[in-house]
């Protein structure tokens, strides 16, 4: 593409090789071949920088002191504070009393989470947004306890799995004891919960050959089933298994808690038997957190409360199971199915605690307030550690008024609710 013919004026480069610069047609310096051009500036002036902006004065910085120990400061206000600080000895020594007065106001806590944390926010969860399928009242106890153990589990290392615990329990008339392990523990836990998975039609943990009997028959088999400790393994398989049994009651519907449970010896409506699996797995969780050095909380106030009512429930007949093998008193006269009969009032103080009237001569018999003949009044933890055979009954811190025998039988009875 062709353009308009260029004069031999317009270039950048005069005869001789002297350059200039293009100018407007009639410059001077076009009609003057001979005057020199005017050199092009190789770079525009520079504008006069602005005056730098003075530092903050003195009292400006020291006002700013209480802002800077609550990291309330912007950043340009945190270096200039931190500047002066390095000058100025006063302002130093005020800042320094501003940051201890901040500790104060958020003081360190424990890394462990709260104990109830975990039903607080399952609590707010379901209040907003119930459960399609919730877990049964008497069931919850048990879930929140084997979660909170499980919790204590998760970081243990391989030396805390193996570290020494002694369950303990009262049989007859004197305390017992069994030495074994943390991972131990977990494999009586396991092995005993399977009691409630055979009856609701689960797998059974020891498998096929489990031996017929109750807890200890079973804890025992499956202690004596490896030449091999228990390790961490049994984490897995017994968390598992409480899932599994929480899920499938939560699923049966309402009759499923009458469903009979058999412990060897006796048997529980499966409603109980969730409770008093609750009430173990607390307890031995205690062991273990002892065993490690390592603080343990008790059960909330409701489901203590629960476990609390189950024990008082089956304290008339573990006066009657003693009296027939000759361990308690006879019973003062025969008292009819339903009939008043002689009465022990049972006053449990603390969180979870209550009153509970409790039939002395028949597990039969009805309470009666007119026939009180003894009462005594216990913290609930400490009945708690009674009936776990933690403590004895000579050595339990009792109130009592009433009837001395009556008493002693019944603080018996409780010890020997507890067992391996």
């Amino acid at each position: 593409m062709n353009g308009p013919a260029q004069s031999p004026d317009d270039g950048y480069e005069r005869p001789g090789g002297q350059a200039r610069i293009p100018g407007p047609r009639g410059a001077a310096d076009d009609l003057d071949p001979g005057h020199a051009p005017r050199p092009l500036p190789l770079s525009l002036p520079q504008r006069p920088s602005a005056p730098p902006t003075p530092p903050p004065s003195h009292a400006v910085l020291k006002s700013l002191l209480g802002a800077w120990a609550l990291a309330a400061c912007s950043a340009e206000e945190t270096r200039a504070v931190e500047d002066h600080l390095t000058e100025c000895a006063p302002c130093a020594e005020e800042a320094l009393r501003l940051r201890d007065a901040v500790g104060l106001l958020h003081p360190e806590e424990t890394l462990d989470l709260k104990p109830l944390l975990r039903s607080r926010v399952l609590e707010d969860c379901l209040g907003k947004r119930p459960a399609r399928i919730p877990v049964p009242a008497w069931a919850s106890p048990y879930d929140t306890e084997t979660a909170r153990l499980d919790a204590l589990l998760q970081d243990f290392g391989d030396s805390e799995w193996h570290t020494p615990v002694r369950l303990k329990w009262f049989e007859e008339e004197r305390r017992r004891s069994q030495r074994t392990t943390v991972a131990g523990v977990i494999g009586h836990l396991l092995t005993v919960d399977g009691l409630i998975a055979t009856a609701l039609g689960l797998d059974d943990p020891l498998g096929s050959q489990a031996p017929p009997g109750g807890p200890t028959v079973r804890t025992e088999y499956f202690w004596g089933a490896s030449s091999y400790p228990t390790t961490r393994q049994v984490r897995e398989p017994w968390r598992e298994q409480g899932h599994t049994l929480v899920r499938t009651v939560s699923f049966a519907g309402r009759g499923v808690a009458e469903l009979a449970v058999d412990y060897g010896g006796f048997a529980l409506p499966l409603g109980d038997a969730f409770l008093e699996r609750a009430f173990e797995c607390w307890v031995h969780a205690w062991d273990i957190a002892d065993a490690v050095d390592y603080p343990y909380e008790p059960p909330s106030g409701p489901h203590l409360h629960r476990m609390i009512d189950l024990a008082a429930r089956l304290l008339p007949g573990a006066l009657a199971q003693r009296r027939r093998a000759g361990l308690a008193a006879p019973a003062r006269g025969l008292v009819a199915a339903g009939a008043p009969g002689r009465t022990l009032h049972l006053e449990i103080e603390g969180a979870g605690g209550g009153g509970w009237d409790i039939a002395l001569d028949s597990p039969g018999a009805k309470p009666s307030v007119e026939r009180t003949v003894a009462e005594i009044a216990l913290d609930g933890i400490e009945f708690c550690q009674l009936a776990a055979g933690h403590i004895s009954p000579e050595d339990a811190a009792v109130g009592q008024h009433g009837d001395r025998e009556a008493i002693r039988d019944v603080l018996f009875a409780a010890a020997s609710l507890s067992r391996l």
